[in-house]
């Protein structure tokens, strides 16, 4: 990950001082890593980890660092990692642009990788997670999306570059068919039920921890699985209360929807939802000879559903 690192600042490099400030204070304000660290660990499990695998993780991060800074622009959002978010500092218009940046400085070192395979996946994965976006976009403010639709949004906007990050891992390793697949259906399964706890946690987790405000995603009208579930198993009040805010937005009744949802079974169901996808995930690569890497890989499948932040 430290190689990883140097690539990502190598990349980011730009005669523009501000695209300099605001891809240095995104990429400078924590995370995770999972998704370039998803791309040397499938790496690892299928074989041997290679310099390419370094371009390429940074290249997962790029797409993602520039998602984030068009979401916090869409979504208004202040806070972000337990920081204030680069679009409140320097300006929706900064975010916009240097997302921009960051994106097509994605594409350039994808095709300095020369392997037109690899460009189309995530070529393709760019593309769908954009779409994803927009769906969501078109589901605020209704309360009447069905769990269906809801996890197509997930699929599609977070599931796919956790899928792509790990296809293109085995793809560098020239992994078999079947070897291949099998980690593009452990990212994918990883993927959701990393956002179905990401939607859990914005009801039951605590702001210092997640580095966001609570019901941020209500005060947006998200229909997240929490609230859809809550608002057609609770009572007819419950649900009308639900409703509205879905619909109207805002944070007026927030503590009183947070209580519905965390009195009724909508957070244990959807847990229980996340826990599935992540042993799908431990499913899929059963097959692989144990290594650390493999290891790694089935840990971050228990981290993914038990973790508070």
């Amino acid at each position: 990950m430290r190689l990883v690192d140097a690539e990502i600042r190598s990349h980011l490099q730009s005669e523009v001082v501000l695209v300099n400030q605001v891809a240095e204070y995104i990429i400078g304000s924590g995370g995770k890593r999972l998704r370039p660290s998803l791309v040397l660990l499938a790496g690892g499990t299928c074989g041997q980890i290679s310099p390419r695998h370094h371009i390429l993780a940074a290249v997962i991060e790029f797409i993602h660092t520039a998602t984030l800074l068009h979401d916090d622009v869409v979504d208004e959002s202040g806070m972000r990692r337990g920081q204030a978010t680069a679009n409140t500092l320097f300006g929706n218009a900064a975010s916009v642009l240097v997302g921009d940046f960051i994106y097509s400085r994605a594409f350039q070192m994808m095709v300095g990788v020369q392997n037109i395979r690899i460009l189309q996946i995530l070529a393709d994965a760019t593309n769908i997670i954009a779409e994803g976006e927009v769906l969501q976009l078109l589901n605020c403010h209704d309360a009447n999306v069905s769990e269906e639709t809801y996890l197509k949004v997930i699929h599609y906007k977070t599931a796919k570059l956790f899928e792509a990050a790990t296809r293109v891992g085995a793809m560098l390793c020239n992994a078999s068919a079947k070897d291949e697949e099998a980690m593009s259906v452990y990212g994918t399964h990883l993927g959701a039920a990393f956002q179905l706890i990401d939607d859990v946690l914005d009801f039951s987790g605590d702001a210092s921890e997640i580095g966001k405000n609570l019901g941020d995603d209500l005060a947006e009208g998200k229909p997240t699985l929490p609230l859809l579930y809550a608002m057609r198993h609770g009572s007819e009040a419950q649900a009308k209360q639900i409703r509205d805010a879905i619909e109207h937005g805002g944070l007026d009744s927030l503590d009183d929807i947070i209580a519905i949802v965390r009195n009724s079974a909508a957070l244990d169901y959807v847990r229980g939802l996340a826990r599935q996808e992540a042993n799908a995930a431990c499913t899929a690569i059963s097959h692989f000879s144990d290594s650390n890497y493999k290891t790694a890989l089935l840990q971050l499948a228990s981290f993914s559903v038990d973790r508070t932040h």
